[in-house]
């Protein structure tokens, strides 16, 4: 396979490279599985095999403990959304086009069809830029898998268990085909969304694992969810929040549910989408080697790569306050204290949260309202009426913002840099080249249910929250996926 990854190029993607593949040695299928043709490709023939063998294989413990602290932050960004614009949009929406009564809509009594349900659950946890991040495939896969196991997982009855695994799998998948394409530079070149796309094949993975779909099903699975692979870079200029959170929660989640229901009911489809004539990589024209998707796959677990914000803001927002709070922190000084401040990140990066109209992207806005209540939460980062008030006002008049070309050279890594100018005459100088909730500084799971608690709280309750999160962490010991539903809707 090493061999494999080494011979496939760009080149032969845009020359015919599925026959190549086609053309190579495929280990013989398992005892009980469903014989592999020559017309199968290696790159697809293992990631079927991998697929449905994943509800049954058991993960590292590392990768259990890390995957239930994503399921409990994207339930919060869930719960936390509904009381947002777009949150309050997808619940309506929900009262409107309910379906059968099968699937939960957190903070609501809404039970609705699966499809539906992983529509609006995806629009929730996007509701605003609380969700998780992978960097490394430009994608927010928490969004779109969590959603769309959870609405499978009501619909064939799972278990905790089963439900681990499934969303292990959506955060394997998903942004291994974003990765393949390319993450930034294929968005900026295609004006296609990688985030769509690495949601829509994750949340694909992840129902089709609740489905009990074996290797022949997963590969049809894979080719409806190419078919629905869509999203372009328009979401960047939403300014409501609203378009955005369908792109990358809403519409991959329900696109992943969708197309494990139509291999479920006997749908058929394409036995390899991703060689041959007119297959995916083809059609998309990755950066990247087609046998990218495989790479490690089933030794590196993408959700160890993913990265849960500590702050509930758009991710260039993350270093800056990082860098302000531990200022704060080391010297004590409030915005009385404050002359001026100055913040350099990637010029990328500043462009995106520069002053912008919505306050949880808004660099300047979030940190003046750091300098006035020492820290920010859930609900003071998301107060419209605080972008008007004097108070944050004046602190803001204080803050500057820079695009850095040195720091744009570091990312996927995000990295600020903040220097303080006190009245007194001192300057103060923070730099944080490891965000809290990466994968090189990653928070605790006492830090992370802390996080959840703020966004939950106000919505469900303290007691509701406690036993939502104890289920979360003992979910092996879970029966069925349905004894959440209780616990995420509001009363």
């Amino acid at each position: 396979m090493k061999q494999l990854l080494k011979n496939i190029t760009r080149r032969h993607v845009l020359q015919g490279g599925g026959a190549i593949l086609a053309a190579a040695t495929v280990a013989p299928p398992a005892s009980g599985a469903p014989e592999i043709g020559p017309e199968i490709s290696p790159v697809m023939a293992r990631l079927s095999s991998y697929m449905a063998a994943a509800a049954a294989q058991p993960l590292p413990a590392a990768v259990v403990e890390k995957t239930k602290q994503h399921i409990l932050d994207t339930l919060g960004a869930m719960v936390s959304g509904a009381d947002l614009p777009p949150g309050k949009f997808a619940v309506n929406f929900a009262k409107l086009y309910k379906g059968e009564p099968v699937a939960t809509v957190a903070a609501s009594s809404l039970v609705v069809g699966p499809m539906e349900a992983a529509l609006v659950n995806g629009i929730l946890a996007h509701a605003d830029e609380t969700d998780d991040t992978h960097p490394l495939s430009l994608s927010h896969p928490g969004a779109a898998v969590v959603p769309a196991a959870l609405a499978a997982g009501e619909r064939f009855g799972i278990d905790g268990a089963r439900f681990l695994r499934a969303v292990a799998l959506g955060y394997d998948i998903g942004p291994r085909f974003t990765a393949t394409l390319g993450r930034q530079q294929y968005m900026a070149t295609t004006s296609r969304s990688t985030h769509s796309l690495a949601g829509t094949f994750g949340a694909a993975a992840a129902a089709g694992c609740c489905a009990s779909l074996n290797a022949q099903q997963m590969r049809w699975l894979l080719s409806y969810a190419a078919q629905q692979g869509s999203g372009i870079a328009t979401w960047q200029r939403d300014t409501d929040h609203i378009e955005k959170a369908f792109d990358f929660g809403g519409m991959p989640a329900r696109n992943g549910v969708t197309a494990a229901l139509l291999v479920h009911a006997g749908g058929t489809a394409v036995d390899d989408v991703l060689s041959g004539a007119d297959n995916f990589f083809a059609a998309f024209r990755p950066i990247n080697a087609p046998a990218m998707v495989i790479e490690t796959l089933g030794e590196r677990y993408e959700v160890m790569r993913t990265d849960i914000k500590k702050w509930s803001v758009g991710s260039p927002v993350q270093a800056p306050l990082d860098a302000l709070d531990n200022l704060i922190k080391r010297h004590r000084f409030d915005g009385n204290a404050v002359q001026k401040l100055v913040v350099r990140v990637g010029a990328h990066e500043a462009s995106v949260v520069d002053a912008r109209e919505l306050p949880d992207i808004s660099l300047q806005h979030l940190l003046a309202v750091m300098l006035v209540d020492g820290t920010v939460t859930f609900k003071s980062s998301h107060e419209i009426s605080r972008m008007r008030d004097p108070a944050v006002l004046r602190q803001r008049a204080k803050i500057s913002l820079a695009g850095d070309a040195e720091l744009e050279k570091l990312l996927p890594r995000r990295v600020a840099i903040v220097e303080v100018t006190l009245a007194d005459g001192r300057t103060l100088s923070e730099r944080v080249d490891t965000v809290r909730g990466t994968t090189a500084n990653r928070m605790t799971r006492d830090e992370i249910i802390a996080k959840a608690r703020d966004l939950m709280v106000p919505v469900l309750g303290p007691t509701k929250f406690e036993q939502l999160t104890a289920k979360i962490f003992a979910l092996e010991s879970v029966k069925s996926v349905v004894e959440l539903r209780p616990l995420l809707q509001r009363t």
